[in-house]
Formats: structure tokens, sequence, C-alpha cells
């Protein structure tokens, strides 16, 4: 009975530990990936939820895509430092250097997908819960600037596939993305 007892509370060695470097080298075993998505937004103001959905891809070290084909289509795709967005027939372009909020958001997505524990710790007090059969990484934005309009970003997974994006507005919206990866050849 006494050892039963030290077995369960002894503490959990380095390799059964599930922290951010764990976490992180189980993320960046994946180069690339592709998956849909479907979104549901709360606004305040409005009476009930936004929903979209459309793809995802992604292309390590840094390329993301964002491509809404409901309700309406619209795109969003970041290619190192630039980002591009589409939306009815228009196109627009600019640097992330330009907007440091849409950045550090960018990155915790790049961060997470390429398991840049660096990258997300630079922009963001993290903390990892669960293990690696299912898992949740929270990042909290440590820029003022960044922290007066997000208030938390929480990515779900299993294994090395984000399954969920949940984001906290500052002033009370929400939104929760959920991600079905697509099975690759």
């Amino acid at each position: 009975m006494m050892l039963a007892a030290a077995l369960v509370a002894r503490p959990a060695t380095a390799a059964e530990r599930f922290d951010l470097p764990a976490l992180a080298a189980l993320l960046a075993q994946r180069k690339s990936g592709e998956a849909r998505f479907e979104e549901q937004r709360l606004v305040s103001g409005l009476e009930g939820p936004l929903f979209s959905s459309g793809t995802l891809s992604f292309t390590a070290p840094d390329a993301f895509a964002r491509h809404t084909l409901q309700p309406r289509a619209e795109s969003m795709s970041v290619q190192g430092n630039l980002i591009t967005l589409k939306r009815g027939g228009r196109s627009r372009q600019m640097t992330l250097d330009a907007v440091p909020e849409l950045s550090a958001l960018v990155e915790a997505m790049r961060g997470t997908l390429t398991g840049d524990a660096v990258t997300l710790q630079k922009h963001f007090t993290t903390a990892v819960a669960g293990n690696p059969q299912g898992w949740k990484l929270t990042l909290v934005p440590r820029d003022r600037a960044l922290a007066a309009q997000v208030r938390e970003v929480a990515i779900e997974g299993q294994r090395g596939d984000m399954r969920a994006v949940s984001l906290w507005l500052a002033g009370g919206d929400s939104s929760r993305m959920t991600i079905e990866p697509l099975k690759t050849p």
C-alpha cells in the first residue's frame, strides 16, 4: 500500500511532463497541412452568432492562408512579413510590421503551427495543459496595445494537429474556430 501511494505521489519525469517545449517538439514535426474550418463569432450588439467556414493551409516556416467560403468569399494569406487580404474583387497588401497587433496574432498561429516556443513566449504568456493526445495552449498577450484588444487566445489540439482556436477580445466579443485536418495522400 505504501509503495502504491509513493508511485502515485512521485513527480513526473522530464520524459512524462507535457509542457511548452514538449508541445513545441510535437508541433514542429509537421511541415505543412490543410484543413477545413468552421467559425462562430459572438459580437456584442448582435442577437445571434455569426458563422463562417472555409479552408486553412500552412507551409513551414512562414506561409499561412485562410480562405473563407461562406457566407462570402474572402481570404487572408501571409508569406513572411507580407499579408494579402482579398474581398469582393479587391486586394490589399501590407507588411505585418505596419500592424503590430495583427503581427502578434499571426505569430501566435505560425508559432503554434511550427512549434516555435521562443516566438510564442516573446509575444505571450503561455500555459500548456493536457497531454499529446489532447492539449490546450493558452496565450495571454504581453504587449499592452495587443492586450487592450485581445484578452486571450486558446489553441486546442490532438497530437500534432490544431483542432480549435478560441479568441476572447477585451471588449467581450469572442470567436471559436473548429478545425478538421484534411488527410494528405
